[in-house]
């Protein structure tokens, strides 16, 4: 799984985990894994946008996963940035923390993600 930039050369993804399908060996997601939300999120956002542009990796899923130790992803409204880009610029993010969050269809709890994961690999 690289990023083609052409004549700059291909180049790894920054990511914390890769997630294959067993049985094909294909790479189905990725996860990217921050403490705190600020320009980290950002960066699970654009790699999202250049794995999406690649025929070869257009079909790879790009989540990040958070503590969210500062709160960004708590609430929907009024959206913080980072959660405004976890919402539109990836495939979706899940949080590890004792808080409540305001749940939508890509921002939830992280007990949701093996459920999601096993709905990806069907």
């Amino acid at each position: 799984m690289i990023v083609d930039y052409g004549e700059f050369g291909a180049h790894l993804p920054d990511v914390d985990l890769i997630i294959f399908d067993p049985r094909t060996s294909k790479v189905v997601a990725v996860l990217s894994s921050k403490v705190t939300l600020r320009e980290r999120v950002a960066q699970t956002g654009y790699w999202k946008i250049k794995l999406a542009s690649d025929q070869a990796t257009k079909h790879i899923k790009v989540y990040f996963v958070t503590p969210d130790e500062d709160g960004t992803l708590t609430i929907k409204s009024p959206t913080k940035k980072g959660r405004a880009i976890v919402e539109i610029d990836t495939d979706g993010g899940y949080v590890l923390s004792e808080t409540n969050i305001e749940e939508s269809e890509k921002v939830k709890m992280f007990d949701k993600f093996i459920d999601d994961l096993k709905k990806l690999l069907k």
